[in-house]
């Protein structure tokens, strides 16, 4: 049976307004039901006058504070000299000094870990700063066990760095805020609410979750706030209340649930890291000249594809040069084996195709140019160019009454070729459940991938999949085992219950002649170029 909640406040930089601070945990506690602690993180003490003056009330006992308050070390070596030790104490009747790092377990149960002042840039550390081996001091006693999941509440003066990223963006100079030990801290801990302060802004970051989507077992959600300075001039919130269950106490179905907006984890950055580690295939190929792939797509009417750097879009970075594949690729466009007559578009790092042997006339290719064999191996501003081709045939499609189906194979195939296929509006009301249903009979079973999460994050290079990604936001995936259909997707799209052309589920069953294909390819291309953010006119 669950405990009662702990009613907790957090409160941010106190910079020694102990009586404002105390006056308004005060109303609160009128207004509502008692809380049973306040945290303070951040710079509890100021060194001034009147500070000192009314801190002095408060430890000679004239002056009581009316919760029981924990407060971390100093952030700056001016207010240094209030702590008598880095070990934690009672400064005053109700205010305690938690200590420079460790954990501490209230009488509910209720884990808090916390760590004080900032991260030291010299060694020894000065009395305001942590040094790693107070961090690993912290760590170890609690992720040694096999049985960790995490901590209730982490508590820093310190904000970890880059934890701002996939999320809402803090009124913080990013460039400079930030701990990184702070933020490899929070990765490990996983704690439910991480609270910090010291840059004087108040920011509630959207919950981040600490497991990688369908590869590890789900975990609870972090919630990241920063809080400011208490009595502020921009009245910025600097006191935040909430009701936890500790941990231990809480049903695990209860605990790991996700809310609708969850991201991934801030910490765990995997573009570069796959970027570099891609070495699971035939990915070491080389980009001939960037020139060379800008040809002449308008049939004689003497327009080119290279643009200028005056034009209106920005200018992008000169693709990455990568290797060529060994053996023939029908796929990269510095290959002599690409059938360019079926380009539709060409930008600077992906190429728009029409497909051989489409299921209808606007079935194209999204394609990178270099050598790429999934979309997880994409370099960042490939990426980028192909989430601009999606938006563009997405506009285009519903232009002419039609919504937009992607899916993608990643597996049996030597070079990404993201399909892209219109449906008319009044074909199929629920896509996702047609693909749910056709792969559970043929004993597959797709997962749904969460809002916000990436695909990095769910396979990683070498892995095959098969990914559906719908106009509805809906996604789809499934790590292939063994003998997966490899016209799935077709086939799909295909039936009854979508474009009901069941003949044209294999490609190879609609093959047309060349000249049919230039003729299809240019009627497309003339159709798609006013949302052709690649093409100069």
């Amino acid at each position: 049976m669950e405990e009662n909640p702990v009613r907790v406040l957090v409160c941010g930089d106190v910079e020694g307004k102990l009586g404002a601070l105390f006056a308004r945990v005060q109303s609160i506690q009128k207004k509502t039901a008692q809380f049973d602690l306040l945290l303070c993180v951040g710079e509890f003490f100021a060194s001034t006058l009147e500070a000192d003056e009314e801190w002095q009330q408060y430890k000679s006992g004239a002056k009581k504070a009316p919760i029981h308050t924990y407060i971390l070390g100093a952030g700056s070596q001016e207010t240094a000299v209030k702590f008598p030790s880095a070990d934690g104490c009672e400064l005053a009747d109700n205010i305690t000094y938690l200590g420079r790092r460790g954990v501490f377990t209230t009488a509910s149960g209720l884990q808090i870990a916390y760590v004080s002042g900032r991260e030291a840039r010299q060694e020894p550390a000065p009395a305001h700063c942590f040094a790693p081996k107070d961090l690993t001091a912290l760590l170890t006693p609690l992720t040694g066990s096999s049985k960790f999941r995490g901590v209730d509440i982490l508590l820093t003066s310190q904000w970890p760095r880059g934890v701002w990223r996939y999320a809402n963006n803090p009124e913080v100079d990013t460039k400079s805020c930030g701990s990184d030990a702070v933020a490899k801290l929070a990765d490990q801990l996983k704690p439910r609410y991480h609270f910090a302060a010291l840059e004087g802004a108040h920011y509630e970051r959207l919950p981040y979750r600490n497991h990688a989507v369908l590869q590890e077992n789900a975990q609870h959600v972090t919630r990241f706030i920063a809080l400011a300075t208490v009595n502020n001039l921009a009245k910025k919130k600097y006191l935040y209340a909430f009701n936890i269950i500790p941990m231990k106490t809480v049903d695990p179905s209860e605990l790991v649930k996700q809310p609708q907006d969850v991201t991934e984890n801030p910490y765990r950055r995997t573009d570069k890291v796959q970027e570099k580690t891609a070495k699971g295939g035939p990915c070491a190929e080389e980009e001939e000249p960037r020139t060379q792939f800008f040809f002449d797509l308008g049939g004689g009417g003497g327009r080119g594809r290279k643009r200028s750097s005056e034009g209106d879009r920005p200018a992008r970075k000169r693709p990455r040069e990568r290797p060529l594949p060994p053996g023939e690729c029908w796929f990269c466009l510095a290959s002599p084996q690409v059938e360019k007559h079926l380009v539709v578009s060409i930008g600077t790092h992906c190429y728009l195709a029409l497909a051989k042997g489409g299921l209808n006339a606007g079935h194209v290719l999204i394609l990178p140019i270099g050598h790429y064999r999934s979309t997880v191996e994409l370099a960042s501003e490939v990426l980028q160019e192909m989430d601009e081709y999606k938006a563009a045939l997405r506009s285009f499609y519903k232009s002419r009454g039609e919504r937009c189906v992607l899916f993608e194979r990643n597996y049996r195939s030597q070079h990404l070729q993201l399909q892209v296929v219109p449906v008319p509006l009044d074909r199929c009301e629920d896509l996702k459940e047609v693909f749910v249903v056709q792969a559970q009979e043929q004993q597959m079973e797709l997962a749904e991938i969460p809002q916000h999460s990436d695909l990095k994050q769910i396979a990683p290079p070498g892995v095959p999949y098969f990914y559906v990604e719908l106009d509805s936001g809906d996604k789809l995936f499934y790590r292939i085992q063994r003998n997966f259909p490899l016209q799935f997707g077709r086939e799909v799209l295909a039936s009854e219950a979508v474009l009901n052309v069941p003949t044209r589920a294999d490609w190879k069953e609609c093959k047309q002649s060349r000249a049919e294909e230039e003729a299809a390819c240019a009627r497309l291309r003339d159709a798609f170029r006013p949302y052709d953010f690649a093409w100069d006119e």
